[in-house]
């Protein structure tokens, strides 16, 4: 069993930072360490109103985490901001001598996208991402470097052509990999023009990263994805069908013909992305681009899920498709008090059936019927469920015709597949 990597958490916040707001990105930070293989030994916040130019977080602060992690012996200092590259210099040369190496939230994220890559295509984007985020810094190694033996100013010297030969080398790497994928975006190109003749739509699950949209994928095509409760979970993009059959509309026997929708799931999103990194991610993002339209997959359950769902919002109006047609889904309904659900929703729960496996809406009606066991359900009321204001949310975002649901216990599902069915085109 592989050791875990122990890491100091280190988060630089403005004193007006709520405590809530403090302590749930630390919990961001943690859980993406923990996606990566880590394990928090050490969790620092620190108010600053303006960061330290020199190393973002203070020369204070600097010796008491050098010290903290001789004694425990952590590997990496992961900082919750976008540092700039001489920053992270000078934080890898302080904590040289404990054999600490200096991260920020970009370094981690694009480590837990290179170990979960598994297509070319995912891997090079990585790569793409990976040289637009490091080149800067290893630019500033050379200037530093030059600026130590003297050479800075003169042109040839050695330091200067060391640069020099560095940025002609990433932006060669950068140039092939972007050719690279230009040959994927045209593939997908060609695949979309083929749909569109067919008439066949497209419908794009978008969400903060660990909303539940493989559940959802999952939930309304059957199709088999990894499905994990960890940050980035998915970073490909993938295809499933949705069929709706057809439905009867008059006495006379008159039908709607059936239809059969494509659903695509790709990479979560998370706050604090730079626009580099989303447009490294453009080929993977394609399908969404061009969905006809937008699932927003949102984390009911989530004490920050307003806040998320700003974010999300900010991403699509980055890629430019902020105003395409969009249903929100309030996804994990199960993990809410459900009396207010049911009180509140702009539409009653789907009967469930016996023979589908799926358990009705009510805790105490499925105890009853005998298809809850007692264990299950004393374990589901001994954890207080957060509540929610249903009918606030659906006045909130009534644009966006709200649908609440439970991917995992498969309720709710045909409200959303009917509100997918009239938001179409």
């Amino acid at each position: 069993m592989n050791e875990k990597v122990k890491a100091i958490l280190v988060d630089i916040i403005d004193p007006q930072t709520s405590k809530l707001d403090a302590l749930k990105r630390l919990e961001e930070l943690e859980s993406l360490v923990n996606t990566f293989g880590g394990v928090a030994i050490i969790k620092v916040i620190q108010k600053r109103s303006i960061p330290d130019y020199e190393t973002f977080i203070g020369k204070g602060k600097v010796e008491e985490i050098l010290q903290e992690g001789k004694e425990r012996q952590a590997q990496i200092v992961v900082v919750n901001n976008i540092l700039k590259p001489k920053q992270i210099f000078n934080l890898d040369e302080a904590f040289k001598s404990a054999k600490m190496k200096a991260w920020d939230r970009i370094d981690l994220i694009l480590k837990i996208f290179d170990k979960h890559a598994q297509s070319s295509l995912a891997k090079l984007q990585i790569e793409l991402a990976s040289i637009r985020h490091m080149g800067p810094r290893i630019y500033n190694m050379g200037i530093e470097l030059s600026q130590q033996t003297g050479a800075v100013g003169l042109r040839g010297g050695a330091g200067e052509t060391n640069i020099e030969v560095m940025k002609r080398h990433l932006q060669g790497q950068e140039l092939n990999i972007v050719k690279k994928l230009k040959h994927y975006q045209l593939i997908d190109e060609g695949h979309r023009k083929r749909r569109k003749k067919q008439n066949c739509k497209t419908v794009a699950l978008v969400g903060y990263t660990n909303a539940g949209k493989s559940s959802i994928m999952h939930a309304l095509t059957g199709k088999d994805v990894y499905i994990a409760d960890k940050l980035f979970a998915t970073l490909d993009t993938r295809i499933g069908r949705l069929y709706i059959p057809p439905k009867e509309i008059s006495q006379n026997g008159e039908y709607i013909p059936g239809k059969e929708l494509l659903i695509s799931d790709t990479i979560g999103f998370i706050q604090d992305l730079p626009p580099s990194l989303i447009r490294a991610f453009k080929s993977t993002l394609s399908e969404t681009m061009e969905a006809d339209l937008i699932l927003h997959i949102i984390d009911i359950s989530d004490e920050q899920m307003e806040k998320k769902i700003e974010v999300v919002e900010e991403i699509l109006d980055q890629i430019g498709i902020h105003d395409k047609p969009k249903i929100y889904v309030f996804n994990k309904i199960d993990l809410i008090e459900h009396a207010d659900v049911i009180a509140s929703m702009q539409k009653t729960l789907i009967k469930e059936s016996r023979a589908a496996g799926l358990l009705p809406a009510g805790r105490h009606t499925a105890k009853i019927l005998g298809w809850l066991a007692k264990e299950d359900f004393e374990k589901e009321i001994a954890v207080k469920k957060p509540s929610k204001n249903i009918a606030g949310l659906i006045k909130k975002y009534k644009e966006f015709t709200p649908v609440f649901v439970s991917a995992e216990r498969k309720v709710n599902l045909e409200s959303l597949i009917n509100q997918i069915e009239l938001s179409l085109p």
